[in-house]
C-alpha cells in the first residue's frame, strides 16, 4: 500500500500545508526545508503529478490532491491522538526539537549535570540520541524569535542574546598592535546570517558606523548561516565575527575566544531563545523536572550575560 511506504512523505504534505511552507514543516519535524522537499518530490515521483502548488499567499494543494485532502488531514489528526494517548508509555524518553547551534554549543555542555541526577532519562534530540525517535509531536521545540509579552505556561524564555566582535587571541593581538583609528582596516570580516530575522540585530555595517575603526568593503567577507562553522573560521584565525555571546560564554572565560573591543560596544537582540513546551508533555514528571533544570540553566545563563555587557563577566582558567 502507498500508505506503508510513503507515510512520511504524506506527512510533509500535510504539514507543510497545515503550516503554510516547507521552513514551517522544517522546524516541526527537526529537518531542513530541503528534506521535506525531497519527501513530497519523492511521493510526487511515484505518482506521476504534483500534489502542491505555491501562489501569493502560500502552498496549496494541486486539483489532484484537493480532493483527498480532507481525508488525509483527518487521518494525521487521528495519528495525532494515537500519539498522545501512548505518551504516558513512554515515561523516561523526552522529545526535543531545537536549533543545531544551541544543541551543540549550549545544551549539550550542560546536559552531563542532567544526566548524572538523572541517568534513567533517555532523550532524542532532532532526531538522534539514547531514546529512538517517535512519530508526533515532540516534547519541547526551541526557537530563537521574539518573545510573546504575556507568555503561559508551556512558553519559557531562556535568554536573549548579546551581539559583540569576537576574535581569537592571536586576531585580538594584532588588532590591538595595530592601533590608530582605523585599525581594522584590510582586517577580514566574517559575517553571521544566524540573527538576521531579528531587526535589533547589528552586523558589520551597523557596528563600524556606530564606533568606527574602518572606511571601506565593510560588506566582503565569507558569511555563515549556523554559528558553529562561524566559530571554526574565527578560532582559525580567519577573521573577527560578530556574534551572540549567549552560546559562548564559556570559550570567553576560558580565553579560547575573547573581545577585541569592550564588551560595552555590543547590542542585545530582541529576539531569544524560547523553548516550548507541549501541555500534555508537561504532565509528565521527568518532562517537569528537564523544565525546572533548564530554568535554572537559562536563569544562569542571563546572569552571565549581564556581566558580560557592562564588561565584568569573571575569567575562569583553562582546564
Amino acid at each position: 500500500m502507498i500508505v506503508a511506504s510513503h507515510l512520511r512523505s504524506l506527512q510533509a504534505v500535510e504539514l507543510a500545508l497545515r503550516v503554510g511552507s516547507l521552513k514551517g514543516a522544517a522546524e516541526i519535524l527537526a529537518i531542513t526545508p530541503a528534506a521535506v522537499g525531497q519527501r513530497i518530490k519523492m511521493l510526487e515521483d511515484y505518482l506521476g503529478f504534483d500534489l502542491l502548488t505555491r501562489g501569493r499567499s502560500g502552498l496549496a494543494p494541486t486539483p489532484a490532491l484537493a480532493e483527498a485532502l480532507p481525508h488525509l488531514q483527518r487521518a494525521f489528526q487521528e495519528l495525532g491522538v494515537v500519539s498522545e494517548a501512548l505518551d504516558f508509555q513512554r515515561i523516561n524518553e523526552i522529545q526535543i526539537a531545537a536549533p543545531t547551534d544551541w544543541v551543540e554549543l549550549w545544551l549539550a555542555p550542560r546536559l552531563p549535570s542532567f544526566r548524572s541526577q538523572n541517568p534513567n532519562i533517555h532523550f532524542c534530540i532532532n532526531g538522534e540520541g539514547d531514546a529512538r525517535l517517535r512519530v508526533g509531536r515532540t516534547d519541547m521545540e526551541v526557537a530563537f524569535a521574539l518573545p510573546q509579552k504575556a507568555p503561559d505556561e508551556t512558553e519559557l524564555m531562556l535568554f536573549g542574546d548579546f551581539l559583540v566582535p569576537i576574535g581569537s587571541p592571536e586576531n585580538a593581538a594584532r588588532i590591538a598592535r595595530a592601533g590608530g583609528k582605523n585599525r581594522l582596516e584590510g582586517f577580514p570580516l566574517l559575517h553571521l546570517d544566524f540573527y538576521r530575522d531579528d531587526p535589533a540585530a547589528v552586523g558589520w555595517s551597523d557596528w563600524i558606523a556606530a564606533h568606527g575603526h574602518r572606511k571601506s568593503a565593510v560588506g566582503f567577507g565569507i558569511r555563515f548561516q549556523r554559528i558553529a562553522p562561524g566559530l571554526q573560521a574565527v578560532l582559525s584565525d580567519a577573521g573577527l565575527m560578530i556574534c551572540g555571546a549567549a552560546l559562548i560564554l564559556d570559550r570567553l572565560k576560558t580565553g579560547e575566544l575573547v573581545l577585541p573591543f569592550p564588551a560595552t560596544t555590543g547590542a542585545w537582540t530582541s529576539h531569544a531563545f524560547i523553548a516550548r513546551f507541549r501541555r500534555e508533555a508537561l504532565m509528565r514528571p521527568q518532562v517537569r523536572r528537564f523544565h525546572a533544570w533548564l530554568e535554572r540553566q537559562a536563569e544562569a545563563t542571563r546572569a552571565e550575560m549581564e556581566s558580560l555587557a557592562v564588561g565584568r563577566l569573571r575569567k575562569s582558567r583553562r582546564s
